[in-house]
């Protein structure tokens, strides 16, 4: 596995394609609004429920963006989108295509979660995301 997902799983408690998803949308952030977790606050909107809520580990570890920082507002909207900005206001808003999204929901079981993980990571972006 690559060493990336295996950081992803170790800090998320195990691979998920959602938290994948998220650590793509942070580290799309950080090449667009740059990389200092300091300079970046993000508003996701997936609400706290699993799975779509592991969303925001995967942005935590791929922005450096944390709950615990305080530059992180969830919203509960059970959407897959995060709203980037800097502290010079520019600004970012990665929303998952809805077809992706339905794709997970339908196909990801716990016997293929890995390998979906896997292929989520390996997509290209524009093909996972729409970026605004």
């Amino acid at each position: 596995m690559d060493e990336t997902l295996k950081s992803i799983e170790q800090f998320h408690g195990h691979l998920g394609p959602y938290a994948v998803i998220g650590y793509k949308m942070g580290k799309i952030a950080c090449g667009k609004l740059g990389s200092d977790p300091f300079e970046k606050t993000v508003t996701v909107s997936t609400g706290t429920t699993p799975p779509i809520s592991c969303i925001i580990d995967g942005i935590q570890l791929g922005s450096g963006c944390t709950l615990g920082k305080g530059n992180i507002t969830v919203k509960n909207e059970n959407i897959a989108r995060a709203e980037f900005s800097n502290k010079t206001g520019k600004k970012i808003t990665i929303t998952l295509q809805k077809q992706v999204q339905q794709e997970i929901d339908d196909n990801v079981t716990k016997e293929n979660i890995i390998s979906y993980s896997e292929e989520m990571y390996a997509r290209k972006d524009t093909n996972l995301f729409l970026i605004e």
